[in-house]
């Protein structure tokens, strides 16, 4: 029980910090589309992430 309150208050601290980095950048106007195009950003990135490493040609 205390793995799945700890991931809890894991992922509540994720959305809330990127929530706050979000309304900082874009503020509230723009806030839902800052949203979308930050996450969208992030999602790239971890896919980005997780595939290996390119290796160089021998010359």
């Amino acid at each position: 029980m205390s793995l799945i309150r700890g991931l809890f208050w894991l992922a509540l601290f994720v959305f809330f910090t990127f929530s706050f980095v979000v309304l900082f950048e874009y503020g509230t106007a723009d806030f839902s589309n800052g949203f979308k195009t930050e996450f969208a950003k992030a999602k790239t990135f971890v896919m980005q992430a997780g595939k290996p490493a390119t290796k160089d040609k021998a010359k």
